[in-house]
This record gives C-alpha cells, structure tokens and sequence, in this order.
C-alpha cells in the first residue's frame, strides 16, 4: 500500500500537467465601441502585421469572421448576454445559432472556442439559473457537427466570485453560487475545455486604498523580504495576477476539481485617466504580462503550466461610457498607430507594435470624389505637403486620378506628422493600410522607414467620425465584497513582509 501512494503521489502531477498540455498563447480582445472603427480588412491586417494569432470577439459577427478567414488566427467567438436567454432555454435556438455563426464559416476561419456570455453571474445574475444549459445546448450542436473536439465551449467569469483570494490556497467561491459553479466546473471538466477569468490587478490596486503596491500589480520585481508568502503553502507571490489565477485553482481544488486549466479571457491596464492610468504604467504592465505569459512561467501553484491570456483590448474604445480610464485601454488607435511601443525584447515579435515602418495613409476607395479632391488641395495647401512629386513629368504622376494624388498627399502628411492619431482622416475620406502603395519609381514617404515628424505650426487636419458599438468587462459594484476580503486578506497575509 505504501509503494502504491508513493506512485500515485508521483502520478498526480503528471496527470494534471497531462490535462493542462498546451503552449502558452498571447491573445487581444477587440472591441468596437469606438468612433472610427476601422473595417473587418483594417483590422485584420493590422493583426497580421503585429503577428497576433489569438482574437477573442464580444459577438459573431459575419463580416469579422470572413474577415479572418483563410489567415490561421485562432477566434474565440461569443453569444452576447441579450442572446443567452434563448439559447439557455431552447436546444433548436442553439443548434441554429451554430449553424448560422459557425458552421457557415469553419474551417476557413480558424474558431477554436465559443464564450457563452460575459461575467454572467456578477452582471446578469437573473439568466445564471440557465447558463449551463446554454453551455450544454451549444456542446451538443457542436458534437452533432462533429466539431466538440475543435471548439471548446466554457464562459467568462469576473475574478470577484471568488472570496478570500489572499492568501490563494484559502480562496472558495461565492457558496451562493454552488447550484451554479459545481455543474459549470463538471461541464468543463467533462468536455475538457477550460476555466474562462477576467483578471485586472489594475482594478485590484485602484481600490486598494494601497493596500496592494504598485510594482505587485505591475509584474516590477521585488526584492525576497517584499514578495508575498502564503503560510498554507509557503508559495511565493511577486505579482497580482498570478496570485487571482491561483486562487481560482484552488477554489476549484476546493470543490475536487483539480485537472481543469484556466485561461484568462481580460486583463490590461488602461493608458490614461486615473491617476495610475499613464501610459508608461500601462506599457509597464502589458509588456511585463506579455513577456510572463510567453515564458511558460505559469503560477506558483502550477509552475510551467500555460496561462493563455487576452489582453484588453486591441483598440481604444472613445465611446464607451464611464471614465476616461475606461476608453483607454487599447494598444492602437483606430489608424492603427500603436497608443505605446511594448518593451518586449527577448519575447519575440508578437505584439511589438512598433508600426512606424509599416502603415500608410491612403483614400478610401469609396470615397465621394469630390470630397476627396477638396481633401487633396487641402493637403497640397494649408496641409504643406510638398506634392511636386505629383506634377507632370515626376514619379507620382501616373496614374493622373484624384484617388492616386490623394493617397500619395494623405500618406505624406500623415508621416509629416509622426502618425499622429487623427492625422489619417480627412472628414473620412483616407484609412491607413498596411500594405506599401508605392508603384513603380513613385516611393510614399512612409516606405522604407522615410518617416516624417510633427512640425510645429503645421495646420492638423480635419476628421469626422462614424459610430459602431462594443463590450468591455467593467468593474462594477457587485467587485466591491470581493475587494474588501481581497484587501483585508492582503493586508493580513503581507503584513510581515512590507
């Protein structure tokens, strides 16, 4: 009996790490609550030249999806919470849902998971009563499609529905919420998909009254006499997100489910606003969570093990509500100028941001002419774009259209202007590109790295906007219990080591 506790002693964490096998992935949310939402094409090409391979939408939307088709970007795709009532309470209403927003657009695009709404119990706790069954209903359509293998099906959750988070090893989940949490974690656990957590250690430290330090929450490094030790375990913890990833474990190590993994479906830190919102803060945050994840560092509780995660967001999302912090948490502005420059040397180029090289300004194809021609002079004149290149007999004559002669001024005023967001727009008549349109011995400014710079008393051109919509897990009242027990755990807990 003794040789054979001493073998499943060894066994268990190789099954564990079995069942968590998986290479650790950089992801971004997109959004699209924002004024000037670049097209399904825009956005897709700015993906492809950052190298992002992992997208998470707020919905299925059609154009998106083809969009994405053919390019080999993992999607993880969403029924919005207005729709998770019919699903929740009728299998036809989710086998048609599949049908029409994922059987008509696999295999091109690539969808490897379904997000059955957002934060339910926390944001809409009135539809949590039918929120496996949507789960449910949904993973049988997808058997009956043969695709249950290929697309994991599992829901994102705010980290607040777990209490006393610190120290981690003594985290549970809100027991009200049993009737839910046990059949949601079978679920998972018999499909073998994953655990879905929203983690903002950004939120964590802003209520912390500080409580939480600054370099905790930011990845900083801290000296040994200031990382957090949790007694139970004698595990170290030198940031705040590992510590809310382990403590979900072992709040579901705490209901007997130990083999289900988690990936963190948000986390970010908002570029401006708040007094901690600044951009260096959330260059800080991003580039170091980039760099943790793409490590294979895992948590103290699992290390090794891969916490894919998905930073929110990809843009900028100015009409949001709330805040100024809340509509700044972006890495680009719409014209898919980067908000900030990752620090990310060592981790490879995924997200590197650095477009300075490889955007173009350009007019819009179905751009009224005249206003394209009005936008052309305006460059050519109060813009100061030198646009001798476009006279008679010079390289960017040919082709002789206003469309042509406007794409090589827009492009020479945008790089005159460092790329400035706003400066690609022209009352919309001009959208940025990735792709050079240089032709023949006719060079844009932007190609080969001949970027201009912002030159003082230079007329900003003008732009107008047009409006779509998008989601964002907020903090919301409903944190604030979760914040409390967090604080005063954390208090207890590091009390020793501040």
């Amino acid at each position: 009996m003794k040789t054979l506790s001493l073998y499943l002693m060894l066994l268990l964490p190789l099954l564990v790490a079995s069942a968590f096998d998986k290479e650790a992935s950089i992801g971004v949310n997109i959004g699209t609550d924002l004024s000037d939402m670049p097209s399904p094409t825009q956005v897709v090409a700015l993906l492809k030249a950052q190298q992002i391979r992992h997208v998470r939408l707020f919905d299925a939307d059609r154009a998106m999806l083809l969009a994405l088709a053919n390019t080999g970007i993992h999607v993880t795709v969403s029924v919005p919470n207005d729709q998770l009532l019919g699903i929740g309470q009728s299998n036809a209403t989710a086998a048609n849902w599949v049908s029409r927003n994922i059987l008509s657009h696999v295999p091109a695009t690539k969808i490897t998971a379904i997000a059955i709404g957002s934060e339910v119990l926390t944001s809409l706790p009135n539809a949590a009563p039918i929120l496996v069954s949507a789960m449910q209903f949904i993973h049988s359509a997808l058997v009956a499609a043969n695709l249950a293998s290929q697309i994991k099906v599992s829901t994102p959750h705010s980290s607040s529905i777990i209490l006393d988070s610190f120290p981690p090893s003594q985290a549970f989940f809100n027991r009200s919420w049993d009737p839910v949490v046990i059949p949601l974690l079978n679920f998972l656990q018999s499909t073998e998909s994953y655990l879905m957590l929203n983690v903002y250690p950004y939120y964590d430290f802003m209520q912390s009254n500080g409580a939480i330090p600054l370099d905790y929450a930011l990845f900083r490094p801290l000296p040994p006499n200031k990382e957090a030790v949790d007694s139970n375990t004698l595990l170290h913890y030198t940031n705040v997100f590992d510590a809310v990833v382990d403590a979900a474990y072992f709040a579901m190590s705490y209901l007997n489910f130990t083999n289900i993994p988690i990936t963190v479906t948000e986390s970010g830190w908002p570029s401006k606003g708040d007094s901690e919102a600044t951009l260096d803060n959330a260059n800080t945050y991003n580039s170091n969570l980039i760099k943790h994840v793409l490590n294979n560092t895992g948590t103290p509780k699992h290390p090794g093990i891969a916490v894919s995660t998905y930073i929110y967001e990809l843009y900028n999302e100015d009409l949001r509500p709330g805040s100024i912090s809340e509509k700044n948490w972006g890495l680009f502005y719409p014209s898919g100028a980067p908000v900030y420059i990752l620090h990310l040397t060592g981790s490879g180029t995924v997200l590197a941001n650095d477009t300075t090289n490889q955007t173009y300004c350009v007019a819009r194809e179905n751009a009224d002419k005249k206003m394209v021609q009005a936008a052309l002079d305006w460059a050519c004149g109060p813009g100061k774009v030198d646009c001798s290149p476009l006279l008679q007999g010079n390289p960017c004559y040919e082709p002789d259209t206003v469309f042509s002669h406007a794409s090589y001024a827009f492009d020479a005023y945008y790089h005159k202007m460092g790329m400035a967001d706003g400066t690609c727009n022209f009352n919309g008549v001009a959208t940025v590109t990735t792709s050079d349109p240089s032709h023949g011995s006719c060079i844009f400014p932007g190609s080969g790295g001949k970027n201009g710079s912002i030159t003082n008393g230079t007329t900003r051109a003008p732009s107008t906007n047009s409006t779509l919509s998008g989601c964002h897990s907020q903090y919301t009242r409903e944190n604030q219990a979760f914040l409390s027990s967090l604080i005063t755990g954390f208090i207890i807990w590091t009390a020793a080591f501040l």
